[in-house]
């Protein structure tokens, strides 16, 4: 049904901290790009879909009213770290819907405002009232993972230099330095077995992007870029034991992401993952259908993650090394998607990329795998 939404143009500000501007600012500078990117006024926008999870109430509304965007629905969205991914789905059910032709997605975060340290968890919620805040859950399945497959902390390093590898071709990267296994893994420690070089860090940032009908995208001039494949699931609740080595929930949605886009994980070009800590981009190889269970850590050795490999991963640098800005992840992979598949990604380009997805997955709740995991699947 939603398979006939179109990328018509992109549009991001660098990932970093920026205390100095307000969020509105950042997030006007993301939606001026995608709007001159695509080609259209802002009189030709129709709705807003605004995903945004730390930062405050009616994002959508307080960023556009200085550009004279107010008076259209405009929908806030808030799912954790999948914000951005999920208003992008929203954005293509209004277009399949006939309600709209040309709509705005935006992702923005300001996490300077928090004062730094972990995402506060929720006061009701039992795991990180414990201390079971996110460095700590992923520590946690590291360590399983580690004991099941023999993969080693070096195999961790390895995941935090190849993203170094894309960040520092990357200009709207927070991180641009190139680094080594043994500077990752003498970096401070933060939760055993993770060192600081091997968690994403907090920032701030904003992406948006257009997106509008197949007549509408060809009109402007644009190479086609169709969204094939809009998949969201929430996490199944399960009291007591759970698989940390596994994560069910970005199976499940991949499977959905891949029937609705007519494909297999065979055939995607390259690939934008939610790589909040370095074992979770080996856990999604596997839960993607890049590799069987287990096989991440011969996988990532083998070169086929790497930019010139056959199966990139984050070359954008990831979150890793792109940064984090929670509510704008989604969307900025889309940004890096959209780019590869038009050519347009300079250095870190993916040579012959026809076909890209994107993974996010958010929300620590207590007795789910996450809250929820977004994956969009874009063709050019």
């Amino acid at each position: 049904m939603m398979n006939n939404a179109y990328v018509a143009g992109v549009g991001m500000t660098r990932f970093c901290k920026m205390p100095e501007r307000s969020f509105e600012e950042i997030g006007q500078e993301a939606v001026l790009k995608a709007l001159k990117d695509a080609g259209v006024e802002r009189d030709a926008i129709e709705e807003v879909f605004c995903g945004s999870a730390l930062t405050g109430r009616s994002m959508g509304q307080r960023v556009l009213r200085d550009l004279g965007m107010t008076g259209r629905p405009i929908t806030n969205v808030e799912n954790a770290c999948s914000s951005g991914s999920t208003a992008l789905r929203e954005a293509c059910t209004a277009i399949a819907a006939g309600r709209a032709e040309t709509v705005l997605v935006l992702g923005i975060d300001q996490l300077t405002r928090l004062g730094g340290g972990t995402i506060p968890g929720v006061e009701t919620d039992l795991d990180p009232n414990l201390g079971m805040v996110m460095p700590a859950l992923y520590a946690m399945r590291a360590r399983r993972y580690m004991q099941e497959t023999g993969a080693t902390r070096v195999h961790l390093a390895k995941v935090a230099v190849k993203a170094h590898e894309g960040g520092q071709l990357n200009p709207y990267a927070q991180f641009r330095n190139p680094v080594t296994v043994e500077e990752v893994l003498a970096s401070r420690m933060v939760a055993d077995p993770f060192s600081l070089l091997m968690c994403c860090p907090t920032g701030d940032g904003a992406a948006a992007a257009v997106v509008t009908t197949k007549k509408k995208a060809a009109a402007l001039g644009k190479k086609l870029i169709r969204v094939a494949g809009t998949a969201l699931q929430s996490g199944l609740y399960k009291p007591g034991f759970r698989d940390l080595t596994r994560s069910e929930l970005t199976e499940r949605t991949a499977k959905l992401a891949y029937e609705q886009a007519g494909i297999g994980p065979e055939d995607v070009d390259l690939a934008e993952i939610h790589d909040a800590f370095v074992i979770a981009e080996l856990m999604y190889y596997e839960a993607l259908g890049f590799c069987p269970p287990g096989g991440a850590p011969a996988f990532l050795e083998s070169g086929a993650t790497r930019i010139n490999g056959s199966k990139p991963v984050n070359p954008s640098g990831g979150l890793l090394c792109r940064g984090h800005p929670v509510g704008a992840t989604g969307i900025a992979q889309v940004c890096e998607a959209v780019w590869h598949l038009r050519g347009e990604a300079g250095e870190r380009q993916v040579e012959g990329a026809k076909v890209a997805l994107t993974h996010c997955t958010g929300g620590g709740v207590s007795g789910l795998d996450h809250g929820s995991c977004a994956i969009n699947i874009l063709v050019a």
